[in-house]
């Protein structure tokens, strides 16, 4: 079932975000990390910029140079075969590059319904993991500290990364927990069993099973193992395309709430399916257990901004708030903006099934 939307908002676009260059313009703003500070809702918003510059019979593809910052690889078209509005593939050799790259950037919302401050606090690709961008973080509190996951993507393909910080004015970088390819990693906001514990998302080259989750378990959040496959996350076609964590998960009285995304199969080359918000419940001592989920989307793309975009049709759940009884999730809508919609947690519970 779709929960009833109490509200909807649209908190930011690509142009309420300033380039990191003047050569590059904001395609995109969108996919934040959301979490309540002492006294305010903290948003970490991932900013997609491409050159502004175009030149006839070429394409400009961005990356981070350890000594020039964000540069452009000019490529002649002749050699590329676009993928997706967001990809391109070498002819030469059929490796791929992104039309973009992301960084990171701190945006206080007070309450959470509204943007207060966009402030001037980025967190920037670094060497050579991350040449292509840092994309997609999620965020959770842990032993007074702020950490949260990134997509780390590079020439060796998208890594998930982690960070840290207390203030979101300066961050600590303790590297690649998850070799590429994997993404999605949420982390649990309390141990389990003496355990840190994380979904992930590894990405399967070969089609030998439908798109899953994982669940991995850490002594210390740096060292990753005990990897199991969640039970089966069962669904019709707006998932049979990928499905991901979303939002970290979320503690109840029967388990953990965990928001996450599905994506319906592509139509075709070149379209990239749209992307839906769902939920499932996980057991509370045994997080690889779905105890019940929803058998429809609860969050599907309506709004003018959701649906229309750099990607049309995407909601991707990517920060989540409670308050007095409701959910603030916070996503990224059609791969360009920032969203957040209000739910009643009642509902949300009272959507899943057995």
């Amino acid at each position: 079932m779709t929960v009833r939307r109490i509200d909807t908002r649209l908190l930011l676009r690509p142009e309420d975000v300033p380039p990191s260059d003047d050569r590059f313009e904001v395609v995109g703003a969108f996919n934040p990390g959301a979490v309540r500070t002492a006294d305010e809702v903290i948003l970490l918003v991932r900013v997609a910029e491409r050159p502004k510059e175009r030149r006839p019979g070429f394409t400009g593809l961005p990356r981070w140079d350890p000594e020039l910052g964000l540069t452009i690889d000019w490529v002649p078209d002749a050699e590329l075969d676009p993928v997706d509005p967001r990809v391109v593939r070498r002819r030469a050799d059929g490796l791929v590059r992104l039309t973009f790259s992301s960084h990171l950037h701190v945006v206080r919302c007070g309450d959470g319904r509204e943007v207060r401050e966009v402030t001037g606090t980025t967190f920037r690709p670094l060497g050579e993991l991350e040449e292509f961008g840092v994309e997609d973080p999620r965020i959770t509190p842990l032993g007074g500290r702020f950490y949260f996951t990134y997509v780390a993507v590079s020439r060796h393909g998208p890594a998930t990364a982690l960070a840290s910080t207390v203030d979101f004015r300066t961050f600590e970088r303790h590297g690649v927990i998850f070799c590429p390819e994997n993404k999605d990693v949420v982390l649990f906001p309390e141990p389990i069993d003496g355990a840190f514990v994380a979904l992930h998302r590894p990405i399967c080259g070969t089609p030998f099973t439908r798109p899953e989750m994982w669940v991995a378990r850490s002594p210390d959040l740096l060292h990753w193992g005990n990897h199991v496959s969640l039970t089966v996350v069962s669904g019709g076609d707006w998932q049979s395309g990928r499905v991901g964590a979303g939002v970290p998960p979320i503690r109840i009285p029967d388990g953990w709430l965990e928001i996450y995304h599905g994506n319906r199969q592509p139509s075709g080359p070149g379209h990239v399916g749209a992307y839906y918000g769902a939920a499932l419940l996980l057991d509370a001592h045994d997080p690889t257990r779905v105890i019940r989920q929803a058998d429809e989307p609860i969050l599907v793309p309506e709004a003018d901004f959701e649906v229309s975009g750099f990607v049309p049709n995407v909601i991707f759940p990517t920060g989540v708030v409670r308050e007095a009884g409701s959910l603030l999730i916070y996503y990224g809508a059609a791969d360009a903006n920032t969203g957040v919609v209000e739910l009643l947690e009642k509902d949300v519970v009272g959507s899943l099934t057995g």
